[in-house]
């Protein structure tokens, strides 16, 4: 086992989760709430990289933030360092790429809270942040607490793009999947089944736990 990829994985899982979360719930509130005519262009863009494959995503997001790029530019010059090749770097492809696995199911378990308690909370003086937590949020947390799993899950088995963006340096860029990838070319197989063997059963109990929400009845996963 590579614990040092585990540890990097997890890390990064946290912290990408974390980001989706503050990121991912007021722009789930808008595509729940709003009736702009031209809203599906913003929920095709969110729903992207479920379709796009993540190399296409990868070389893209490499080169926003390459040393070429304003994004790189202005990175490099507060911090000294490029984002390509760092787990900097490799955190921003995770929130793009992880992006529709937590914006959906944000929106999708918003949209079912009535809107009239809504408006009931509105009319009792209470504001839009306010309402939010004291009534969106704990009728649709559920749904919520399905799209936090389902984005750690996802971003703890990243290869292509994490690939693409971070290279394999250990310790810093390489992940578990990206373990397992050298393991098998090494032909050590039974550090990579060992490897593979724990993410298969973290990946079935999350499936487990997200599919038993589903079937109670307090959360969807509306995929595309």
């Amino acid at each position: 086992m590579d614990w040092r990829a585990i540890e990097l994985s997890l890390r990064l899982s946290t912290l990408t989760t974390l980001l989706l979360l503050i990121l991912g719930l007021p722009l789930a509130c808008w595509l729940a709430f709003s009736r702009w005519r031209w809203k599906y262009f913003i929920e095709a863009v969110v729903a992207l990289p479920i379709v796009l494959p993540p190399t296409v995503l990868g070389f893209y997001v490499l080169i926003a933030i390459g040393p070429r790029s304003p994004i790189g530019q202005a990175y490099s010059a507060i911090t000294g360092r490029g984002l390509p090749f760092s787990f900097q770097g490799l955190l921003v492809a995770s929130v793009l790429y992880s992006l529709p696995f937590a914006v959906q199911p944000f929106t999708a378990a918003i949209s079912t809270v009535d809107r009239r308690l809504i408006e009931a909370s509105w009319c009792l003086g209470r504001g839009w942040l306010a309402t939010f937590f004291r009534v969106t949020l704990p009728l649709a947390w559920p749904g919520v607490l399905t799209g936090v799993v389902l984005t750690f899950a996802h971003t703890l088995g990243e290869f292509g793009v994490v690939l693409m963006i971070g290279g394999n340096l250990s310790g810093i860029t390489r992940t578990i999947s990206i373990s397992i990838y050298d393991q098998v070319q090494a032909l050590d197989y039974g550090a990579a089944n060992q490897t593979s063997l724990a993410l298969l059963l973290f990946s079935f109990l999350v499936l487990a736990i997200t599919y038993g929400l589903q079937r109670r009845g307090i959360a969807v996963w509306p995929m595309h």
